[in-house]
C-alpha cells in the first residue's frame, strides 16, 4: 500500500485584535483537535499544517466565534447554514 505524501500547507489570518485564533476543519476532527494559530509582530495569526492531497474543508475559531478565510474564494455550505472554506491540495 502506498503512503500518503502530506504537503505542509500555510493558513494565515489578519486579526490582530484577537486573544485566540484556531484552525478547525476535517483535517483536525473539526472542534475536537482545533489547532492553534500563533499571532506574529503584525497582527497575523499563523499556522502550517501537514495535509494529504485533496480538498479540505476548514474555517478558523476566532476568541471562539466561527470565522471565515477571507482569502480563500472556494466555499462549500455545511449543515449548520453557514459556509466551509475549502483548500485544495494539489500532490508532490
Amino acid at each position: 500500500m502506498a503512503r500518503v505524501v502530506k504537503k505542509k500547507e500555510t493558513f494565515t489570518l489578519l486579526e490582530p485584535n484577537a486573544a485566540s485564533v484556531q484552525l478547525a476543519g476535517d483535517f483536525s476532527d473539526w472542534e475536537k483537535k482545533p489547532i492553534n494559530l500563533h499571532k506574529n509582530e503584525d497582527g497575523i495569526w499563523k499556522a502550517t499544517v501537514p495535509l494529504a492531497p485533496g480538498p479540505h474543508q476548514y474555517r478558523f475559531l476566532v476568541d471562539g466565534q466561527w470565522y471565515d478565510d477571507p482569502a480563500c474564494q472556494n466555499r462549500v455550505p455545511n449543515p449548520f447554514g453557514a459556509m466551509n472554506c475549502v483548500r485544495d491540495v494539489r500532490g508532490a
